[in-house]
């Protein structure tokens, strides 16, 4: 073999072994769209991290708790980045909460308490996430890295809302902060 065609060998087979190291690495995306009418890529979750009600205030089988979902959402028009966090919430049977827009909505991780402030979204076609209760609440609160990250380094993921004078808490399963690290991973950060 002629070392011009050696060195063309060698090219190939160094192509062929980064491709297939490529293609063999599991990759973790969010999903992303791109929304047709205001040209902004949205990424989120596949789906919202589901919250269950901690301690249901009723007893009985007839009646359900409430519930509450939540996801990180990045909106990125033209390269200005603007972060969000998802909020729906449920009452059950036998409750109500106070509009979650209107104040005490907090945020308990393993290190503190964070309350949440709200924000106007973007407005776009089709949102990253849909309410699951015809009969819920949805917000967007602001989100910024340091307190994704935050959420991400926390085994405990809960949501406190204000029902009359008295505070509901949501708890995410044990695994959530595993779907935000990955989000953080997928998204570059």
């Amino acid at each position: 073999m002629t070392a011009p065609r050696f060195c063309k060998f060698l090219a190939l087979g160094a192509a062929l072994a980064l491709a297939a190291g490529c293609t063999s690495s599991p990759s973790i995306k969010p999903a992303e769209t791109l929304d047709e009418r205001t040209g902004m890529t949205v990424g989120s979750l596949e789906k919202p991290i589901e919250l269950l009600q901690g301690a249901p205030t009723f007893a009985g089988a007839e009646r359900r708790p409430g519930f509450a979902y939540l996801g990180p959402i990045e909106w990125d028009n033209m390269g200005v980045i603007t972060a969000g966090l998802w909020i729906h919430l449920a009452p059950g049977t036998d409750g109500h909460f106070d509009d979650i827009r209107a104040g005490a909505t907090t945020l308990v991780l393993d290190d503190g308490s964070v309350a949440l402030s709200v924000m106007d979204a973007p407005e776009l076609t089709h949102g990253p996430y849909r309410p699951v209760a015809s009969w819920g609440q949805t917000a967007y609160f602001k989100l910024d890295l340091a307190l994704l990250r935050r959420m991400a380094a926390s085994d405990k993921i809960e949501l406190d809302f204000k029902a009359g004078d008295a505070m509901v808490a949501f708890s995410a399963p044990p695994n959530a902060h595993v779907l935000l690290v990955q989000y953080l991973h997928a998204r570059g950060y």
